[in-house]
């Protein structure tokens, strides 16, 4: 008997987290491996990637993971996968492997099972099944679906796309093999839902090259462009207009830097290099000046310029600023704010419409133009918060897939086949989130981060206090700290007061006679009463830690 379970370690109802897995009579892949940026509730934590208890578990019968393409949302979580299973093989396009060695390299990882694939070439995996990647247009080079072949079907996972004949070369879709897909009998379709409630296609209006150069002609003075990480193809159309000009473009940040040499030296970029300029440039009348962002909060580097702090750039107010992607849900409220900081400096900035420009993602009539390509018997909407999945759900079901057959689910809901048909069963996989915080690849955890919530909210205080090693009398303090709690000068009674009854509980927990201190019940007390006594006075409850030494 054929068993087929489908289900998400992460990107459902969120935007980012990406990692879908096919569970193929015991034959595991794991396609895409993604990471989501902190909010403001995470209090520092840098990024969040899934949890991969259950890959762990079951690492013997995984065939490997297959990456669609070189975003952060989709491959980003990689080196922190491969630092708990370093054996696991990771399957990628040229470009998009490109991109995956750079952040393994970055990680400190020397060695992985990298293989490099190509589109349209197949992967075979015994017991019939075979994989086969399709191109498919999205902004960046070599970015694809995959199709796994069982004996009750294809499963596909589209990945990021969009239909736009006039994206050539490595953007472009391969409608035909696409369609011959669909022919063969596709069992279940996992297709993306980020634009699902977008009316008509993304394109044309995710290409802003009228834009690009109306900005160059009506701002002859320096321009500071940001674009969102790997968005390769919005570097390719800023190169593309100014080639038309005398301007030169300043690449900033060695990241970005980094990236666009490996693009051009892969001829995945078609640019001047003459036209690249270096820190001299960096103040020259009419310079373009690209900044971008990778795994910090969005547009850090340009608030980082526009409040001053940048070490090179300083803004004057002849300067334009441009930013060159629309904005997407999520980063709205860092947007305004962003935009508001600009405004108080008197900088002339431009900024794409999310109503007139579009991201590189499948609006309402691209998923209909996948679906009926592929023609699925099943229909999984993902990627996207749960309202997008619903309307990526709402289109399938007026093309006539019925209701029954559309599958909307959350993190960790098992879809199982048995010989090609939906069996109800109500599995559930435990999911969970890893908090990575700079360089630690651990998960910070829920305990953390309530740590700083109380220290963000109310503050510290710690109480000190030294007493002598051989008679255990108390030689000075206890002394009170505070950050972030009270302004001591007009508080003084109340440290004076936590001074006492901290003197107190000390003696009280000595014994003299045998020489012996109870630490354990000193730091427990001090906790309790000074907790109580901080809130009646003041209705806060500082983080208090005490400490005890002895000379």
């Amino acid at each position: 008997m054929s068993k087929i379970k489908i289900f998400s370690l992460g990107g459902l109802n969120e935007n980012g987290k990406n990692m879908y897995i096919v569970n193929a009579d015991e034959h595991i892949f794991v396609f895409d491996a993604g990471l989501k940026y902190d909010n403001h509730s995470m209090l520092g934590v840098d990024y969040i990637v899934p949890s991969i208890d259950y890959l762990i578990e079951n690492k013997n019968k995984i065939e490997g993971i297959f990456i669609t393409h070189g975003h952060e949302s989709n491959m980003g979580g990689i080196s922190d996968v491969l630092l708990s299973l370093p054996e696991l093989p990771v399957y990628a396009t040229k470009y998009t492997m490109e991109i995956v060695k750079r952040d393994l390299l970055e990680a400190g990882i020397t060695s992985a099972n990298l293989k490099e694939i190509r589109p349209h070439s197949k992967l075979s995996f015994g017991h019939d099944l075979t994989l086969f990647p399709i191109s498919v247009t999205h902004s960046i080079p070599d970015a694809v679906c995959y199709v796994l072949y069982t004996k009750d079907g294809a499963i596909c996972y589209t990945g990021d796309f969009v239909f736009d004949s006039t994206m050539m070369g490595h953007y472009k879709t391969d409608i035909g093999k696409l369609a011959y897909v669909g022919k063969q009998g596709v069992l279940c379709l996992l297709c993306e839902s980020f634009y699902a409630e977008k009316v008509g296609h993304t394109s044309p209006n995710n290409r802003v090259s009228g834009v690009i150069r109306d900005v160059l002609n009506h701002n002859e003075n320096r321009i500071v462009a940001t674009i969102l990480p790997a968005h390769i193809y919005r570097v390719q159309e800023i190169f593309d207009e100014v080639m038309k000009t005398k301007r030169k473009i300043v690449v900033m940040g060695k990241r970005l830097q980094e990236l666009i040499n490996k693009s051009i030296e892969m001829n995945y970029l078609t640019i001047d290099k003459d036209r690249i300029g270096d820190l001299s440039n960096l103040n020259d009348k009419g310079v373009i000046v690209l900044i971008s962002d990778e795994k910090e909060k969005p547009f850090a580097n340009l608030e980082r310029v526009v409040k001053g702090f940048d070490k090179y750039i300083k803004l004057r107010d002849t300067d334009t600023i441009f930013i060159t992607e629309p904005s997407y849900e999520g980063i709205e409220k860092r947007l305004a704010m962003v935009m508001d900081d600009i405004a108080r400096i008197h900088v002339n900035v431009v900024c794409l419409s999310s109503k007139k420009h579009l991201l590189h993602h499948a609006s309402r009539e691209d998923l209909m133009l996948m679906i009926n390509l592929m023609n699925p018997k099943y229909y999984f909407p993902v990627k996207g918060e749960y309202r997008h999945q619903y309307m990526n759900a709402t289109i399938a079901e007026e093309l006539g897939i019925p209701k029954e057959n559309i599958l909307l689910k959350l993190n960790g809901d098992v879809v199982e086949f048995e010989n090609g048909n939906l069996v109800d069963n109500r599995e559930h996989i435990s999911v969970g989130e890893i908090l990575v915080d700079g360089k630690n690849n651990g998960d910070i955890g829920e305990l953390v981060l309530k740590d700083r919530e109380m220290l963000g909210e109310n503050g510290i205080v710690i109480v000190s206090a030294t007493l002598d090693k051989a008679t255990k009398k108390v030689l000075a303090g206890p002394e009170i700290v505070t950050r972030g709690f009270i302004y001591v000068k007009e508080h003084q009674n109340v440290i004076d007061q936590a001074k006492e009854s901290s003197l107190e509980i000390i003696e009280r927990n000595i014994n003299f006679e045998q020489h012996r201190v109870d630490y354990t019940k000193i730091k427990n007390e001090v906790r309790e009463v000074l907790g109580k006594y901080f809130y009646k006075e003041t209705e806060c409850k500082p983080m208090i830690i005490t400490v005890v030494q002895e000379v």
